[in-house]
């Protein structure tokens, strides 16, 4: 995983990219914590193994975008009016 990319590049995202991908990350972490309660139901080991690699990446994911959210300055809208 790369997560070292335009680090020291400054980038802007609009107001509602950033709440896009906020909103994105609370359904990845939802979704890691339902995938992985529903782990804990199941038998097979080949079965376990694989929900368990989809938390995994899901709760990576989560990370990846949050890390990009921390680095990314919120772009200011543009003046209703020109000066």
């Amino acid at each position: 995983m790369n997560t070292n990319c335009a680090t020291n590049e400054g980038y802007e995202i609009s107001p509602r990219f950033r709440q896009t991908v906020a909103a994105r990350i609370a359904r990845l972490e939802k979704d890691a914590e339902t995938d992985e309660a529903f782990a804990t139901r199941l038998e097979e080991p080949d079965h376990i193994r694989r929900q368990m690699r989809l938390v995994a990446l899901q709760r990576a994911e989560a990370l990846r975008m949050r890390l990009f959210l921390d680095r990314a300055g919120v772009r200011l809208p543009k003046p209703l009016i020109e000066l």
